[in-house]
């Protein structure tokens, strides 16, 4: 019987992080897999076991020694690049943002045997537009590596978070600055702790692009962090934050978010895409977008382009003002999210890899 087959990216991006979660239950599940990666190898902000590394290494070696192209992949990756397979039947775990598939972008979905999406919203654009070989999966808590700190120093005023890499229009962290600026810029017993830093962009840009969000003013209350470079020191961060900011216009699943409300952080989030897939009433307070605007930035969008094309949603600033005071009422009332650390047994890796393995036992 040939071995279950994976073509993914095993690295400290948010696709490697999910990559290697799925290889870490499959382990502890005793699977026998064959692995092909994609790109180079970094599991420098994993835990190092030994016994699971030397797993990953026999699966890598033994790959194209034993695999069949009959045989089913499961691969982790972007549209773009997803028409090149080890296999004739792939199944194709991806990550869409935006309302308007491209040519291309459809093409590649049906020449894979399925395409699963993190997001229901972006499922339901592929289906409409006859693409019938698309389903949603859930992407999942990661147990390893985040959990509640009980033993953090004591600390002073709110603390809010933004997260994931900057972009200058998709994630909207710039709005965020912005508006978050009006309400408790340089204000006492306000904190904002920004780890957006985009290792995909000049850094030196990056600095500019910030600098024009705040109109090139300083405030003592907002930190901009650099690289985070392990997944403990990441976990540090998400425990010392109170309040995480999630309105972006678009997302595939917004680990970061989904990790903070997680582990019991409470959360202004937009009430859109695959964030409704995780969250809501109980667990945060929701924002309804107001409208949608491009997506295209000259930078990661680019109109015209055969991937990544279409819109994002937007929101109503005073209402996001208004929910900061919201939000900031339901820390105060309770420091712990208890809603929030449900989404810990709801999203288990454990079930997550579970619906891989019958998918894949199926096509």
């Amino acid at each position: 019987m040939s071995k279950i087959a994976f073509h993914l990216p095993l690295n400290s991006t948010s696709l490697g992080q999910v990559s290697l979660n799925i290889l870490r239950e499959l382990f502890l599940k005793k699977q026998d897999i064959v692995l092909f990666p994609i790109g180079g190898i970094d599991l420098s902000t994993q835990k190092q076991d030994i016994d699971f590394l030397n797993w990953i290494q026999n699966a890598i070696n033994i790959a194209p020694k034993v695999h069949n192209r009959k045989t089913p992949i499961f691969k982790l990756w972007h549209l773009n690049g997803s028409l090149e397979s080890y296999s004739d039947k792939q199944v194709l775990l991806s990550f869409y943002e935006l309302d308007s598939p491209t040519e291309t972008e459809v093409n590649i979905t049906k020449n894979n045997s399925l395409l699963l999406l993190s997001s229901n919203y972006a499922v339901s654009i592929f289906n409409n537009i006859g693409c019938d070989n698309v389903k949603f999966l859930p992407l999942a808590f990661d147990s390893n590596h985040f959990k509640q700190l009980t033993d953090l120093p004591k600390k002073e005023g709110i603390h809010f978070g933004l997260f994931g890499k900057l972009e200058p229009q998709r994630k909207r962290h710039l709005k965020v600055l912005q508006n978050w600026i009006k309400k408790y810029g340089n204000k006492s017993g306000y904190f904002l702790n920004c780890a957006i830093f985009n290792h995909f962009l000049d850094p030196k840009i990056q600095t500019q692009i910030i600098a024009q969000a705040l109109e090139g003013k300083q405030y003592w209350n907002i930190n901009f962090l650099n690289y985070i470079p392990s997944n403990e020191a990441y976990n540090s961060l998400l425990n010392n934050t109170d309040i995480v900011l999630a309105m972006s216009g678009g997302e595939g699943w917004g680990l970061p978010e989904f990790q903070s409300v997680a582990l019991g952080k409470h959360c202004l989030g937009l009430n859109a895409h695959a964030y409704k897939d995780w969250m809501n009433e109980e667990n945060a307070v929701l924002i309804k977008p107001n409208s949608k605007i491009p997506a295209y930035d000259n930078i990661f969008f680019q109109q015209g382009a055969p991937f990544n094309q279409g819109n994002i949603f937007d929101w109503n600033d005073q209402e996001f003002l208004d929910g900061l005071e919201k939000v900031e009422q339901k820390f105060i009332n309770n420091p712990i999210n208890e809603a929030g650390l449900k989404l810990q047994t709801q999203f288990t890796y454990s079930k997550m890899v579970g619906q891989i393995l019958e998918t894949m036992n199926s096509i």
